[in-house]
Parts: structure tokens; sequence; C-alpha cells
């Protein structure tokens, strides 16, 4: 785990049940998350059927899922539904949420929705209230993704789905920091697999009768690699441990920034290292840049995150 972080009795249990499971399932679907693993109730208090949970465990679930590219829908219904139970205690919806049985995707923003191309309601906060919606009272156009992923773009009546009272504007903040330091959880397991299999592949590579990765020169390009990783490792688990804290926006800008640049430099120089193997299908490698790469890309402007980080430095 790229991750140190102080991990509650739950949070080890999730860590230890999704790498006994992955290990054995590297390319998970929703049933298995579901019904094998028990990842729907996360996030869920345990008298709406859900396993409770926070930050700390919200990042462990996003990083292990990182790799395997099961992370997107999973994170938007995970936070949909936490949303919806701050704004609603209690919902009738929330049982069937935490046992999978009912999927939800979380709705900032009616364009590029993740997991909405499946959903079977959205939990809309988008500035103007909180609304719990049938997808099909929605009109979607499902879009695939440069990581094989699916979104969807939305066209939602201002009329339909069921007003939420509560503190809407305090749940919109909530996920949207949410949603980020996840995504930055999820690019450092990413980043921590590209540069596992990437130095496997230098030390089983050999030239001039010795392994590929005592070469200087390569060695150095490895040691850059993992220094961005720690650096953006660091900032990603203040930003987790940060959540509800005053200084939350902060961390959560620093976190962004400093993962986008080291998703490129590790993918890049994860690619790179391979030689030509590196975007083929018989490796996952290019499917995991090709991820990180969309997942930088929904961040938003970079200027935008250092202008915040700039303001929050108080």
């Amino acid at each position: 785990m790229a991750l140190d972080l102080p991990l509650t009795d739950t949070a080890t249990m999730l860590r230890d049940a999704l790498q006994r499971y992955l290990a054995d399932n590297s390319r998970p679907g929703w049933q298995g998350l579901a019904q094998d693993l028990g990842l729907m109730g996360v996030g869920i208090p345990e008298e709406s059927g859900g396993t409770g949970g926070g930050a700390i465990e919200r990042a462990v679930v996003a990083e292990a899922l990182g790799p395997a590219q099961a992370g997107a829908d999973w994170l938007s219904h995970h936070l949909a539904a936490s949303a919806l139970a701050q704004l609603a205690p209690g919902h009738a919806l929330l049982p069937s949420l935490a046992d999978g049985s009912a999927r939800i995707a979380l709705a900032l923003d009616p364009a590029l929705v993740a997991g909405g191309a499946k959903a079977d309601w959205l939990l809309v906060l988008d500035g103007r209230g909180a609304r719990l919606v049938a997808a099909d009272e929605a009109e979607r156009r499902v879009r695939a993704m440069f990581d094989g992923t699916e979104t969807a773009d939305l066209t939602i009546p201002a009329t339909a789905g069921e007003n939420l009272s509560g503190d809407v504007d305090g749940a919109t903040a909530w996920a949207r920091n949410a949603q980020l330091t996840a995504r930055c959880a999820e690019c450092a397991g990413l980043m921590a697999r590209m540069l596992h299999d990437t130095a496997q592949y230098l030390n089983s590579r050999e030239q001039f009768g010795q392994p590929i990765a005592r070469f200087q020169v390569l060695r150095h390009r490895m040691a850059d690699m993992h220094m961005a990783l720690l650096k953006a490792g660091a900032l990603i688990e203040r930003a987790v441990l940060a959540e509800g804290t005053p200084g939350w926006d902060h961390a959560v800008s620093a976190a962004v920034v400093e993962t986008t640049d080291a998703v490129r430099i590790v993918g890049e120089g994860a690619v790179q290292l391979h030689g030509g193997m590196g975007v083929t299908e018989e490796l996952d490698l290019g499917g995991m840049f090709k991820r990180g790469l969309v997942i930088a890309s929904t961040f938003g402007p970079r200027t935008a995150h250092l202008a915040r980080h700039a303001a929050t430095l108080g």
C-alpha cells in the first residue's frame, strides 16, 4: 500500500479482505464488490444496513481498487449513499444501497457522471439544492472514456425527484472534497502498482549479462518516479486526515496538484521503461496509466486548485 494511514479496525479488515480478494480477482465486477466484499455499505451507518466508516476507510478502498480499475463506479455510489445518509438519515433507500441491490451515482455536475451509466438512482447536488432522482427520469447519454470506464451525460428535469433538506451546502462541499481526495488515493494505488511492475520488469530483463535494473540511468529514473509517489502520497495522507477540519480545502488542493504531476511522472516513466510492451494489451500497465490520466482530467483546472491553496494558506 502506498499510503501510510492510521488504520481503524474496520479499515484494517477492509484492507486485508481486499488484498486477499483482489489477488484472485484482478478485475472484480459490481456483484463481487457488493456481495463478496460488502463494499457498498461503506459510509452508510450500521442502523441503515451499512458498515459505517469515513475518510480512512474510503481511502483504503479507493487505493486498493485503483490497480483493479474498479474504483470509478464504487466511489460514485459510496459518495452518493454517504451524502444521502447525511441529508436524510434513515432514508428507506439506504438498506438497498448498502447491500448493492440498488445503485446510485453522485451528480455534482450533469456532464460525465461517474457511475451514471448503470445507476438506478442519482443524487443531484447542483448548487440549487439536493434531489434524489430515479435514473429513468433522466435522459442519459453514455460515454466511453479513454481508460475504458463509462460515464453518462445527464439531462435531468428541474421538477424530477425528491427534494432533500438538511445541510445541502455542507453536504455538497463535503462531496466535492471527498471525491477529489479519494481519486487521489486511487491514483496512489495505481502509481504503486506501476512502480512495482516496472521494478519487476527491469529485474527480469537482461542486457550485457546483467539485469537492466542495475544500469545507473534506469536506477535514477526509478528513483525520480518513487520520489514523485512519496511526495504525492504524503499530501494525500494529509488530505485524508484533514477531512472535516478548517484546513481541508487547503490540504485537498495540495494533494490534487501533486498527484496530477506524479501520475504523469510515474506513468510516463513506467511505459517508457517497458519499451513498446508498455502500451500493449498484454500488460495492465497501459490501462493503469490511462486511468490515472482520466482521473487527473477530472480534477479541474490546476490554476483553480493553486488559487484555492493560496487562498486557504492561513
